[in-house]
């Protein structure tokens, strides 16, 4: 009997050792990310279709949903991704059916996430994705990324995989979906943005994938680009209007860190902890240039615990900023004190110097004319080009 016993207990590993070492050797990696920022609307039963653009490719996809500020918990069921074939419609036959432990609902907690089960799905480098959902009770508060500078499709019904959307309404802003992954090659890496307005493409052309960290996923076609960045966002302190979302010291882990593949995190923040000093008369909401290189050592020994590098991005000229925002002197001397540590600390692994090269020669405290978007604040294409020309030259002598 002991010989039976132990001849069956062979059969069985030799059955299951392959399937458990492929589920191992899967290496996952975050190809596309929105941070959760702020709670949205209540939201009615309905379908929801959002576009991604994937920055590399690979065999298995998977999705992050989350209920951050969601305020009960929330059901979403069918969820399914496809193929983008212009507009709100799919591609007949690209899409698949998502689970979540092997169900096509579930209910996630108030504050939770939850990750999808892989499917089998050849996705391909820079590949608009269609990522449908339904909300069979809808929402009481949803979970939102404000600025997705790309079309949302909302219509009623529950057909997800429908290859053309129903007749609805549309948004621009991101709901409950914050990631996703697939399984990419051995050896591949993920470069994480960590940014406020600047990384999140504000005044980059709607619906054209124009914000620097998109171009750079053009530039280095097998290098996972991955967008954490949030308009509006702080490093030091969370959102008080009208700046939004957790501080980057308390979702550092989540949106960065934690992301699959993460080997390089680019720091490209800290402009909004300044202005917020001209803008908000709370002491508490004040930040002096001290503790904004105080809290970027913070996040750098963090990520140095972990094994991944940063870079640092210095702070972008904002002189002649329009209201609601303000340009002090007191500003300026803080902006130019954190860039002059950035440059030469040596904490960082590496510096991206997008003020030397945004910058306006005659009035370095202003954006260069052809690289404005025109509020004097934030990078048009063209500039947002140049940055992530300026990082692709970082990245191939790294």
């Amino acid at each position: 009997m002991k010989l039976v016993r132990l001849l069956r207990l062979v059969l069985v590993l030799l059955l299951t050792a392959p399937a458990a070492w492929a589920a191992v050797s899967v290496h996952w990696v975050s190809t596309w990310a929105a941070s959760p920022d702020s709670a949205g609307p209540a939201l009615p039963a309905q379908t929801i279709r959002q576009v991604v653009r994937t920055s590399v490719g690979g065999t298995q996809v998977r999705v992050r949903l989350s209920n951050l500020f969601g305020t009960a918990p929330l059901t979403i069921q069918n969820v399914h991704v496809a193929v983008r074939d212009g507009g709100a419609a799919i591609r007949p036959g690209s899409g698949h059916a998502l689970t979540f432990n092997g169900a096509s609902s579930v209910t996630i907690p108030k504050g939770a996430s939850v990750l999808s089960d892989a499917a089998g799905m050849d996705v391909a480098p820079l590949q608009e994705l269609a990522v449908s959902m339904v909300l069979p009770a809808g929402a009481g508060v949803s979970t939102i990324h404000g600025a997705g500078m790309q079309t949302a499709y909302l219509a009623p019904g529950t057909d997800s995989s429908a290859v053309v959307f129903p007749a609805g309404s549309t948004d621009d802003s991101r709901y409950f979906l914050t990631e996703v992954d697939v399984a990419a090659a051995p050896g591949t890496q993920a470069l994480v943005v960590v940014g406020d307005s600047i990384a999140d493409g504000i005044g980059s052309t709607q619906d054209r994938n124009a914000r620097w960290p998109d171009v750079l996923a053009q530039l280095q076609p097998g290098l996972a680009v991955v967008n954490a960045g949030i308009a509006g966002n702080r490093i030091l302190r969370d959102g008080a209007r009208p700046f939004v979302g957790p501080g980057t010291l308390a979702r550092f882990g989540r949106d960065a860190l934690d992301k699959p593949g993460v080997r390089w995190i680019v720091l490209a923040q800290g402009i909004n902890d300044i202005v917020a000093s001209d803008m908000l008369k709370d002491p508490a909401q004040q930040a002096s240039g001290e503790q904004i290189i105080e809290g970027m050592r913070t996040l750098i020994r963090r990520a140095h615990e972990r094994g991944v590098k940063v870079w640092g991005a210095t702070l972008l000229p904002f002189g002649g900023v329009k209201a609601p925002f303000v340009h002090s002197a007191a500003g300026e001397a803080k902006r130019q004190a954190v860039n002059a540590w950035i440059r030469a600390s040596g904490e960082f692994d590496a510096v991206l110097d997008v003020d030397r090269l945004m910058r306006d020669p005659a009035r370095p405290d202003r954006l260069l004319v052809e690289f404005d978007s025109g509020d004097h604040l934030h990078p048009n294409d063209a500039g947002y080009r140049a940055m992530a020309e300026a990082a692709n030259v970082l990245w191939e002598k790294r």
